[in-house]
């Protein structure tokens, strides 16, 4: 028993209905047009995952019986911070679907010096609803039962303040001193910090090195902003944590 895999914000108990909420509910009668008596996999998002089958289906209402509940798998040993630049359009939600399969722990969208982009308001509110997602819809693909959260968005000076990872690196292509992989001992904890299309001013980069940060470049190319996040993290993933 598998079927497709769905995020649901509730308490999963063994031999118990759940009926699932007006999202999941839709997508399940609307976009799959599962009928009653179908297999699907439900995980609540802080761990666990429940085999289940459909009792009612209709356009208003959809019930899952739960066959089962277990751990999920798929967790990294290594827990990544990633403080993102918000860029626009679908630059943002590709750099978080492609940070949640590689197994990051939080994110953070951050405004920058060179970042254009400013939410207030309803807007803030609605794009944070849609990052987040972004991430349940990461985790319901490549299978991991833990949604990891994406923060509402603060300044850069904000979250460098905030950080207390024993290792913290920010991608920067022209700093001296650049942190090897090879040589540190493999840590629990990690924040990377990625900065938007203009790259960071002198001045954020002076300040994430004061606060800690060792420099982390990829090589002789400059990568966009989507893209740096998914390399950087592959590498700290092959080095301290899974892949």
């Amino acid at each position: 028993m598998s079927g497709p895999r769905i995020h649901v914000a509730a308490d999963l108990t063994v031999g118990g209905e759940l009926v699932l909420p007006e999202g999941p509910a839709r997508h399940v009668a609307l976009v799959l047009r599962l009928k009653e008596g179908a297999a699907l996999t439900l995980f609540d998002g802080a761990g666990l995952e429940a085999a289940a089958v459909l009792a009612e289906v209709t356009r208003k209402r959809v019930v899952a019986r739960l066959e089962s509940v277990t751990p999920g798998r798929g967790e990294s040993p290594l827990g990544v911070h990633l403080g993102q630049a918000i860029s626009k359009g679908d630059r943002m939600d590709y750099a978080i679907q492609k940070a949640v399969e590689l197994g990051v722990a939080a994110i953070t969208p951050l405004y920058t010096e060179h970042g254009d982009v400013r939410l207030k308001g309803d807007r803030a509110a609605k794009k944070l609803a849609h990052w987040q997602a972004v991430a349940a819809s990461a985790c319901e693909q490549c299978g991991r039962a833990t949604l990891p959260p994406v923060h509402a968005p603060m300044s850069l000076t904000d979250w460098l303040s905030a950080r207390d990872e024993p290792l913290r690196l920010v991608l920067h292509p022209a700093t001296e001193g650049v942190f090897a992989p090879g040589e540190a001992t493999a840590p629990e904890r990690a924040s990377l910090l990625i900065g938007p299309e203009g790259g960071l001013s002198p001045r954020e980069v002076e300040r994430a090195l004061a606060d800690g940060f060792a420099p982390l470049t990829l090589g002789p190319r400059i990568l966009r902003t989507e893209t740096a996040p998914v390399v950087a993290l592959t590498l700290l993933q092959h080095h301290f944590g899974d892949l």
